[in-house]
């Protein structure tokens, strides 16, 4: 894989702590920052997925009932009808 040669300007403090983090992983400088970088894009990954699941799981009812499809279980399917009081409802 191709690399990309990235300039940042840290106060130095901040550089400093870099460079330990780095030393005691035994990674390179280049390898502790990647590193850092795709563990925070796999969190926002995962916080998107959590939303998107407890997003469905509020609206499960108003979904099934719009789009003619049963609910999980059968509370669901018994109350797939009845969504008043649900937010976004009317």
């Amino acid at each position: 894989m191709a690399k990309t040669q990235l300039n940042v300007r840290v106060d130095e403090a901040t550089a400093e702590a870099a460079r330990e983090r780095a030393l005691q992983r035994g990674v390179s400088m280049n390898r502790y920052i990647e590193e850092l970088v795709l563990k925070d894009a796999g969190e926002v990954g995962q916080t998107f997925v959590e939303a998107a699941s407890d997003f469905m799981k509020q609206y499960e009812r108003v979904f099934a009932e719009e789009f003619g499809l049963e609910s999980g279980g059968a509370e669901g399917a018994a109350t797939a009808t009845h969504h008043e009081g649900l937010p976004g409802t009317t």
